[in-house]
């Protein structure tokens, strides 16, 4: 029998690429033979990420929908044109079968040449809030697959929407895995993998590959509080590592700082960036963060409480990933203005302190999250393209 052609279509950020990768990978694993590709910008991360997963990428032009008149709003009927003539030849190509959407500037030609050729469309979100594109797609959708249960999509008659949560890494569907046979062992080993005293309260503080200069200098700036009962492991960003050494050492002493991964004495563990995030994670007993959509399914997923921090720019969609969790007990919600080195030690200090109501927030976390949406979108996205050769 022929293979199944799958033509996945999206990217731009991480927060696109990655579910879209760990939904390609699970295909795979269920149905070696499948054909996967996908559709992105040379512009985007997908650019780099999906050929070095492995994938086959066809790549458009990134044409933005435009907000407001100005000169792209005239340029862009003759632009988005052009893009879906292009992807018409993709199809045509790759023989599609199915084509599977996570957002992003490919997306929207993509669904609608899909649409066209009547090939079936699927579609993740993975926003509290849905963007453009998942907007326009889920009206024409068999399927769309959810992170959050109100997205704001407004699918068509015959669509089936359900909440299956984040695709997740296979290095967080793998700690998740060991936190469901045994949490405290798999805590223990992930603390110990990172140089930490696992008998330790551990505190980690990440405000993702940037950093967040509210996060570092509030948490900075009451480490000598903090490290009266816990261990902290900062992330800062990349070039924010010096500020908060600096106030570190004033205020804690210079020996109680050490690299993180070093495994030499210290209690503030420090690192400009970490590669195993998943580690950090499965580790700690409290999470100082942002609430991106990905941060916030991962540790959902871990069952890991967290202080949520949303990002106070954009279109505040931040606060909406974080709602739900806190909502179900599995977190806590600071705005941006009111985090100082105050509130840490007047919130932090004392939760850390009260380990029956840390264990509660986790369980409230791990019962919130998803830990099996990869494997969902795939035999659905499997099930489709089959139903569609009959």
């Amino acid at each position: 029998m022929e293979p199944l052609h799958i033509v996945l279509a999206g990217g731009g950020t991480a927060g696109h690429v990655n579910p879209l990768l760990s939904i390609a990978q699970q295909i795979r694993q269920m149905e070696p033979d499948a054909q996967l590709s996908v559709i992105g910008t040379a512009q985007g991360l997908e650019a780099r990420l999906v050929p070095d997963a492995g994938f086959e990428l066809d790549t458009i032009e990134k044409v933005p929908f435009p907000r407001s008149l100005n000169a792209r709003t005239v340029a862009f009927p003759g632009q988005f044109l052009r893009q879906l003539r292009s992807v018409s030849h993709i199809f045509e190509k790759r023989h599609a079968d199915v084509v599977v959407g996570v957002g992003g500037y490919a997306s929207a030609p993509a669904y609608v040449q899909a649409h066209r050729h009547h090939i079936p469309i699927i579609i993740h979100e993975q926003n509290a809030r849905a963007g453009m594109a998942n907007k326009l797609g889920a009206r024409w959708a068999s399927y769309v697959g959810l992170t959050y249960e109100d997205s704001g999509i407004h699918a068509g008659k015959t669509t089936r929407v359900e909440r299956v949560g984040l695709p997740l890494r296979d290095a967080i569907s793998q700690r998740a895995a060991a936190l469901e046979v045994n949490r405290a062992e798999a805590k223990r080993e992930a603390a110990l993998e990172l140089g930490l005293d696992p008998d330790i309260p551990i505190i980690a503080v990440t405000g993702g590959s940037l950093g967040a200069l509210s996060l570092n200098r509030a948490v900075a700036q009451a480490s000598r509080e903090l490290l009266t009962m816990a261990q902290i492991v900062h992330v800062t960003g990349r070039g924010k590592i010096d500020e908060v050494r600096k106030t570190v050492s004033e205020l804690a002493g210079e020996d109680i700082l050490t690299d993180l991964g070093s495994f030499t004495k210290g209690d503030y563990h420090i690192a400009e960036y970490w590669e195993g995030m998943d580690a950090i994670m499965a580790a700690a007993d409290v999470v100082i963060c942002r609430s991106g959509a990905g941060t916030v399914a991962e540790l959902t997923a871990l069952g890991v409480p967290a202080i949520y921090v949303p990002l106070p720019i954009g279109n505040g969609e931040q606060i909406y990933n974080a709602q739900p969790v806190v909502d179900a007990g599995g977190g806590i919600i600071v705005h941006d203005d009111d985090l100082n080195a105050q509130w840490i030690r007047d919130h932090v200090v004392p939760l850390v302190e009260k380990k029956e109501e840390l264990d509660s927030m986790s369980q409230a976390a791990w019962n919130y999250g998803k830990r099996d949406a990869a494997q969902k979108m795939a035999q659905t996205i499997l099930d489709i393209a089959r139903l569609a050769r009959k």
